[in-house]
């Protein structure tokens, strides 16, 4: 089983609160000094996280918003790739459909990689709304886009050059990159989501890893479970190595410290996924989901699956999560939060209702001070990851770094792959 850490990166600032998310909030609130803080406080604690035994370190990326600092997450990926020594990193990930020139990030992601003696775990996302107004993507071609930079770095990182490529949306005359990945024939790529039917049958088709987000149980299984029988229907068995699930989870000393730092997930600046029912400002649905975003399939799946869409255009799945109370959230699961012999009993039903092969706790969010964060890091270490692991064992919950079946690797390249080795045998 692999456990990896995640945390929003979220603003904070002592004086002021703030409402309102994505493009409804003004930088003139930005003070750079409490970024420059901050900044150098989710570093630390990263390198904390490895330190005390976490097998990778999560990344994501939003734009516009205060909730999530990480307008650029290959920034924190360059900087922990040379600070750490163990701990993936795993970016959950890049916003393909805003890239005007994908050869770039094919480039940026293969130093990486490099720097880091081959720990980097690609991940490719869409987007929201938010970040196509943001970068002036047109949302009418987001899937286009997402499908057709994917397509291009796989064949840039497998292909040698000099080749030309003339897309739809990408045209290249001469792509032959020098720099190229260490790992081969390139780094596993996992797909997270909410609860997309659309996109976790592409998971299914390229064999990637769908990572669940933060969503309740029962449509988190449905999900997974359309994943295997997609699956089946394409010739092959997945199992948990196909599957991740992202989960809050933070323990600590006592039961009345774990209950005041859990709900410090709910403060803070207003977050579409963490946010309580507190009166804040939601998102306009014009700006999350914007024509062209999901396609009239998915929406209606998506209500059929999970019930509704909300305002926010976030699927209900996640809605329930995130905008209910405390108490509610403790009851259904969406926050852990207790000793570590508290935790675990419940952590264990996540995992028996799920199967997922690899794991991130979500901690150290919302208004949790760093003293919050660093006092669950090193109960993580100490007690939570060692017993998450042992369960993981005892269920055989292997993660794609244990499978070594091709999982996360695109399937022509991987059938490439043992044709070369069957021959050289």
């Amino acid at each position: 089983m692999f456990v990896g850490h995640f945390t929003e990166w979220p603003w904070q600032d002592p004086v002021q609160g703030y409402k309102g998310f994505g493009l409804g909030l003004t930088n003139e609130k930005y003070n750079p000094q409490t970024g420059s803080h901050l900044y150098n406080r989710f570093l630390d604690e990263k390198l904390y996280a490895e330190e005390a035994g976490f097998d990778g370190l999560m990344l994501n990326e939003h734009h516009n918003t205060a909730f999530c600092m990480q307008g650029v997450t290959n920034v924190a990926a360059t900087i922990l790739t040379r600070q750490t020594r163990k701990a993936k990193i795993v970016i959950l990930g890049n916003i393909l459909p805003i890239w005007e020139d994908p050869l770039w990030l094919a480039e940026q992601l293969a130093m990486l990689d490099m720097i880091s003696h081959g720990r980097m775990v690609t991940g490719w996302v869409r987007g929201g709304g938010t970040e196509s107004l943001s970068h002036n993507a047109q949302p009418t071609y987001n899937r286009e886009r997402f499908q057709e930079a994917h397509d291009f770095i796989v064949k840039t990182w497998t292909t040698p050059g000099p080749f030309r490529w003339e897309g739809k949306h990408f045209q290249f005359r001469y792509v032959n990159p020098w720099c190229m990945p260490l790992q081969k024939p390139h780094p596993q790529m996992w797909i997270p989501g909410v609860a997309s039917p659309e996109t976790v049958k592409w998971c299914a088709e390229h064999r990637y890893p769908h990572v669940m987000l933060a969503t309740l149980l029962e449509p988190t299984k449905e999900m997974f479970q359309l994943y295997d029988t997609h699956a089946a229907e394409l010739g092959y068995k997945a199992g948990p190595q196909h599957h991740a699930y992202l989960f809050k989870v933070h323990p600590d000393e006592t039961e009345e410290l774990a209950e005041q730092a859990g709900r410090r997930y709910l403060e803070g600046v207003d977050n579409p996924f963490i946010a309580g029912s507190q009166g804040q400002e939601r998102a306009l649905a014009a700006f999350q989901q914007l024509p062209g975003i999901s396609t009239r399939a998915t929406l209606d799946a998506l209500r059929k699956t999970v019930g509704r869409v909300a305002e926010t255009g976030i699927a209900a799945s996640t809605i329930a999560t995130v905008f209910s109370p405390y108490e509610e959230q403790i009851k259904n699961y969406s926050i852990i939060a207790g000793t570590p012999k508290t935790v675990m009993p419940r952590i264990k039903h996540v995992l028996e209702t799920l199967r997922p092969g690899s794991v991130f706790f979500w901690d150290g969010d919302g208004n949790m001070s760093h003293e919050d964060q660093t006092r669950s890091i090193r109960l993580h270490g100490q007690e939570v990851i060692p017993a998450t692991k042992e369960l993981g064992k005892a269920m055989g919950l292997l993660s794609s770094f244990e499978s070594n079946d091709g999982t996360g690797i695109s399937p022509e390249v991987w059938a490439k792959v043992k044709k070369d080795q069957t021959a050289k045998a």
